[in-house]
C-alpha cells in the first residue's frame, strides 16, 4: 500500500512528547541520540538529550538500519508489546459498538486528537482511523450475509444510510457487490499483544494464515502474497480461528501449552510445503539443524533452500521455523530477530 503521507508527528510535537516522558507516544515515534548511538521510546526515564542530537523514526526497524542500536532501559525493542492506553481506549469503544461511525468530533470529545490517532492507525494498521472502522463494519456486514441475512438489514444495521451507500463502499472493498458474496471469503487481521511485541495475524474462514511480529520487514510482502494466494479483500476484524489462536498464544506464553491445536493453512510451493510441514513434526522444546531438515525433506545438500523456505513461512510460532538451527548449535537467522528466537528457545527448554 502506497500511502502518501509522513507518520510522524512534528517535531515540536515529538519534542515535547520525549521531554515529558509521554508514553501514549509509543509505538507512533522513536527518538535517537547522535552521540550515543541509541534509540529509544518517547517514555524512556533516562536523561534527556539535546535537541540538536536527536534524530526521530516512525519505527525501530529504521533505527536499526540507521545505524542505532537499542536503549537497555526503556528496551524500545520489546516494549512496544503493549499498546497506549489512549489506543487500547479507542479499541475498546469500537469493539463494543464496531457498528457506529466514529468521526473526528467523538475523538476530540474522548480527548483524542484526530491526527494523531490517524498517525497511529496508518502505522501500525496500514490504514486510517476511519478506514479501521468501516473496515470494521463491513466486516461484520459480510458475516451477516454469509449467514444469510436480509441485505437490506445489514445496510440500514450497520451503520450506513442508504442501500447505494452501503452496496458502493461493500463493493470497493471486497470487489463484489453484497448479493454475489454469500459464498466468498475474506481475511480478517488482528492485533494481538504479545511479552515480545506485537504479533498481526490473519485468518480466513478456514484457519489461519498469518502470524507474523509487527516489525518484521516481509510483512507487506506476506500481505501481497495472501491477496495472491485467496483473492479476497483484507479487513480489520476477529473471527473464531483468530480469537481460538488468541487463547493459545496467552497459554503458550504462560508456559502452559506446548502444542497448537488452531487450524491453520498455509499454501505454497510443494517444497515449501514439505519444510512447513516438516517444522510442525519438530517437538516443542527440541531444534534441528539445517542439514538435518534438508535431510527430512529429501534434499540432504539443501540446506540454502530450507533457509529460504524457512523465512517464507507465514505462520510464526505455531508452525516453529524458530526451532531449525545452524549445526555448530548457533542460532543463525530469524525474520523476527535472533533475540526472539533465543526468547522463543528459552521459553520452550524452560517448560519441558
Amino acid at each position: 500500500m502506497n500511502i502518501n503521507f509522513n507518520p510522524l508527528p512534528s517535531v515540536p510535537e515529538m519534542e515535547r512528547a520525549y521531554k515529558q516522558s509521554d508514553s501514549s507516544y509509543n509505538g507512533i515515534f522513536y527518538l535517537a541520540v547522535k552521540s550515543t548511538g541509541i534509540f529509544c521510546l518517547p517514555s524512556c526515564s533516562a536523561r534527556k538529550p539535546l535537541a540538536k542530537n536527536v534524530e526521530y523514526f516512525s519505527s525501530s526497524r529504521e533505527a536499526v538500519f540507521a545505524g542505532y542500536r537499542p536503549c537497555k532501559r526503556c528496551r524500545p525493542m520489546e516494549a512496544i508489546g503493549t499498546l497506549p492506553e489512549w489506543v487500547t481506549k479507542l479499541l475498546n469503544i469500537i469493539d463494543e459498538n464496531p457498528t457506529e461511525r466514529y468521526n473526528d468530533q467523538f475523538l476530540r470529545s474522548i480527548k483524542i486528537d484526530p491526527a494523531r490517532a490517524r498517525r497511529y492507525f496508518l502505522k501500525n494498521y496500514g490504514m486510517t482511523f476511519q478506514a479501521y472502522c468501516r473496515g470494521r463494519r463491513l466486516g461484520i456486514s459480510f458475516e451477516q450475509i454469509r449467514e444469510g441475512k436480509k441485505l437490506d438489514d445489514v445496510a440500514l444495521g450497520y451503520g450506513y444510510e442508504s442501500h447505494s451507500g452501503f452496496r458502493e463502499a461493500f463493493s470497493k472493498t471486497f470487489g463484489n457487490s453484497p448479493g454475489k458474496s454469500r459464498n466468498k471469503d475474506y481475511i480478517v487481521t488482528a492485533w494481538i499483544e504479545s511479552p515480545m511485541g506485537p504479533l498481526v495475524a490473519a485468518a480466513t474462514n478456514e484457519g489461519i494464515i498469518l502470524l507474523e511480529f509487527s516489525d518484521r520487514r516481509m510483512l507487506d510482502a506476506q500481505f501481497t502474497t495472501l491477496r495472491k494466494h485467496f483473492k479476497c479483500s483484507i479487513v480489520p476484524g476477529e473471527n473464531k480461528h483468530i480469537i481460538h489462536l488468541k487463547k493459545e498464544l496467552k497459554n503458550y506464553f504462560e508456559g502452559t501449552l506446548t502444542k497448537f491445536t488452531v487450524p491453520i493453512v498455509y499454501p505454497g510451493t510443494l517444497f515449501q510445503q514439505k519444510v512447513w510441514n516438516e517444522l510442525l513434526n519438530i517437538p516443542h522444546g527440541k531444534t534441528l539443524s539445517y542439514e538435518e531438515m534438508a535431510v527430512k525433506v529429501g534434499v540432504p545438500k539443501g540446506q540454502r533452500a530450507v533457509g529460504h523456505a524457512n523465512g517464507l513461512n507465514r505462520i510464526a510460532i505455531v508452525i516453529p521455523c524458530h526451532r531449525v538451527v545452524n549445526k555448530d548449535g548457533k542460532l543463525g537467522g530469524y525474520g523476527g530477530g535472533l533475540w526472539r528466537k533465543q526468547k522463543l528457545l528459552e521459553l520452550e527448554r524452560n517448560n519441558l
